[in-house]
């Protein structure tokens, strides 16, 4: 994970209006705090060189030191106080978007990948989109998060803060981005063995992509052009793949794992571990556990021709 000022997951390099916030008041109280220590030590230093004189237990120096102390306790307390409402500026951000949402997104937390679910009010039109958020450039999007399992925390430092998700609670956040581009994001709450490998990908576009890549994911999956492509189908539809994954338009309908309706399509595999090229797509058909141990997909002991099959129909999901 890259965290420095500029990286491509930094939080010090805002892209949308809940991270300026965010860095804005992280500038604040970095400048406040450095303030506030330099006159502390400039005040330690000067008593630890000024010698005692005789005036020192005079009335009138008690009266004093009394009153620069009470200044000072004054302005302490009003530091304070800048600071909290500071905080809670920036942290009520994150709960409620300055304008209408345009579109409602479920963030469904699993260990270890998400589930990013589009709603309609046409039954039909609903889709998923694991571990890849899709949002349009410049428009607030409705957040309603929540985790099958354990608690996780919803962050994309570039455009937002983190975000818990609760088992059996629905919490609400809004995310937008200002400008086109692809945005790292990450669990920030400790989850199990492969807490660090359950990242995702925000996807932020022009409004006319993003309503066509709505279009698309709407659509069933492609059918198979080639014999390799049908009969990789064909074992998939017959092998333990379909006890986990669905497929629109096939046999395929389960919901444990990521769906794979458009799998092709995305950006990464298993959470952001690897990228999606046929190899890397080899390796985990085949065995999952030797790249990402303990996660929820077993071993599939495919013969080699199968393999080649199933992963020729696989990467013609797109």
């Amino acid at each position: 994970m890259m965290f420095a000022i500029g990286g491509n997951q930094s939080a010090l390099n805002p892209h949308g209006p809940i991270a300026r916030s965010i860095v804005t008041h992280t500038w604040w109280l970095l400048a406040i705090s450095i303030a506030v220590y330099v006159v502390v030590m400039a005040a330690l230093l000067i008593a630890l060189a000024r010698r005692r004189r005789e005036s020192d237990d005079l009335p009138a120096t008690t009266s004093r030191l009394t009153r620069n102390v009470g200044v000072a306790v004054v302005l302490t307390v009003l530091t304070l106080i800048g600071i909290a409402a500071s905080s809670v500026v920036a942290g009520r951000g994150l709960y409620s978007p300055s304008g209408a949402g345009a579109i409602t997104v479920d963030v469904v937390g699993h260990q270890w990948w998400w589930d990013f679910q589009y709603h309609d009010v046409t039954p039909s039109d609903v889709f998923t989109s694991p571990n890849e958020l899709h949002i349009p450039v410049g428009v607030p999007v409705v957040i309603k998060a929540m985790s099958t399992d354990v608690i996780h925390s919803f962050w994309v430092p570039n455009l937002m803060g983190k975000r818990d998700l609760i088992p059996g609670i629905v919490t609400n956040t809004w995310i937008q981005a200002d400008e086109p581009g692809v945005y790292r994001g990450q669990c920030a709450e400790f989850c199990g063995h492969q807490h660090a490998h359950m990242a995702l990908n925000v996807v932020a576009e022009p409004m006319d992509e993003f309503l066509t890549w709505i279009q698309h994911q709407r659509e069933p999956a492609a059918e198979p052009s080639t014999d390799l492509e049908r009969r990789g189908q064909q074992v998939f539809l017959q092998s333990p793949c379909v006890t986990c994954h669905a497929i629109r338009g096939t046999d395929a309908g389960s919901h444990v794992g990521p769906e794979l309706t458009h799998v092709a399509s995305r950006l990464t595999l298993a959470a952001g571990t690897l990228p999606n090229a046929r190899g890397h797509l080899a390796g985990w058909i085949a065995n999952s556990q030797s790249i990402k141990p303990g996660n929820r997909m077993p071993p599939n002991p495919l013969a080699p021709d199968d393999l080649q099959a199933v992963l020729a129909y696989v990467r013609s999901l797109r």
